[in-house]
């Protein structure tokens, strides 16, 4: 039995707004009291994150002057060194104030678009200074009600010269920042534009500038279209674009439920984590989640350890999935390769396409193999629970 321990190397990091949650939802009120940022770091040292990301007005209030402003960082910072804990990602809220109703870069009022990008540029300058490398773009209030009020293919438009925009100020300042787009299907907005990771990844290649921008996939995004989270993620790997995740669980087909990671969809986040371990992935691993509604003080702490728990066990079942001799026989006998159509690596030429048009195959036989799946799965789900 392994050590369940968060450490540093772990890159285990929370949002201000994750374990700050005050448990409000649209049908009842508060249930917690708030944490201001630096009792939010103090906790969050005290479970063993590693990190603590943030919205600018999760740190600053939206109507803080100047003087509170520099005030509020400089406690953070303070806060930040007498804990050790770091800023790898920051991200500006374009969702909670009025202004925002209609969407940000999106908006039909050009006068909104405008305030949307002068509100980033000045987040954008808060998360460099708090050491962020990652920069995250959720358009939370970029999308519709009712198709008649908006062009979709203009709305796209407003979102790529934003962030084309936003490349350039990043460039022109000489920060070393790096921009991930976070889709979602619906919520608060009746439909989002860009819904899910595949669609970002499409998006991100008509901008001036794709080699800086990427995407933050989070799990509940992509469970409330009913889709395969590791799935997107493996896509995003494989296109160069994993800049950040997000981590949290969700049933599918509901509203964003952001519950502690592994709370629900145990077999699914088992795939993720082993996914992300085998490949090596070494970026953050943030808990985008919040404790449930009933939870206290001391309930946010152990919703807190319960995600960095639960990643560090299923890792360990990784590694003895990994290390199981009838899984991996198994997976060797599924996967057998005799080498006989080793010659069409490479890729297409002439000669290859003209020899296995002459070639000829047993269907019957490809048919009949017996792929053993199902003995498979159940190995998997023993491991899962502890019987083997």
């Amino acid at each position: 039995m392994g050590s369940y321990d968060p450490k540093p190397e772990h890159r285990f990091t929370f949002g201000l707004w994750t374990v700050g949650n005050v448990g409000r939802d649209p049908f009842g009120v508060e249930v917690r009291a708030p944490l201001t940022p630096v009792e939010i770091v103090h906790l969050l040292a005290e479970v063993g994150a590693y990190g603590v990301n943030l919205h600018d007005n999760d740190l600053i209030p939206i109507d803080a002057t100047p003087a509170e402003r520099d005030r509020i960082v400089a406690d953070f910072k303070r806060a930040l060194d007498e804990t050790g804990l770091v800023v790898p990602m920051a991200t500006t809220n374009l969702f909670t104030d009025p202004a925002f109703k209609d969407g940000a870069f999106t908006a039909n009022d050009p006068k909104v678009r405008a305030y949307a990008l002068h509100k980033t540029l000045r987040a954008i300058d808060l998360g460099v200074e708090l050491g962020a490398k990652v920069y995250v773009f959720w358009g939370g209030r970029e999308g519709t009600e009712t198709d008649s009020s908006k062009n979709a293919a203009d709305a796209l438009k407003r979102f790529r010269e934003a962030i084309n925009f936003l490349c350039e100020y990043v460039r022109d300042q000489g920060y070393d920042l790096k921009f991930a787009l976070e889709a979602k299907p619906n919520e608060p907005r009746s439909n989002i534009y860009l819904p899910t990771t595949g669609a970002m990844l499409g998006f991100i290649e008509t901008l001036d500038h794709p080699e800086m921008v990427g995407v933050n996939p989070e799990v509940a995004h992509e469970h409330m279209a009913g889709l395969n989270f590791m799935h997107a993620v493996a896509q995003a790997w494989d296109a160069g674009k994993l800049f950040h995740i997000d981590l949290n669980d969700q049933l599918f087909g509901r509203y964003d439920q952001d519950f502690r990671f592994g709370a629900e969809m145990i077999k699914q986040a088992f795939y993720l984590v082993k996914f992300l371990e085998d490949i090596g992935y070494d970026g953050s691993r943030h808990f985008d989640a919040h404790a449930y509604r009933t939870e206290g003080p001391e309930g946010v702490k152990d919703f807190a350890r319960g995600c960095m728990r639960t990643y560090l066990i299923l890792k360990e079942k990784a590694a003895r999935f990994n290390q199981d001799a009838e899984i991996q026989a198994l997976l060797q006998e599924i996967h057998a390769d005799d080498g006989s159509f080793a010659w069409l690596a490479g890729g297409y030429d002439r000669e290859k396409a003209n020899r296995l048009k002459a070639e000829t195959f047993d269907r019957a036989a490809l048919g009949g193999r017996d792929l053993r799946y199902e003995r498979l799965d159940q190995l998997t789900i023993e491991l899962l629970l502890g019987a083997r």
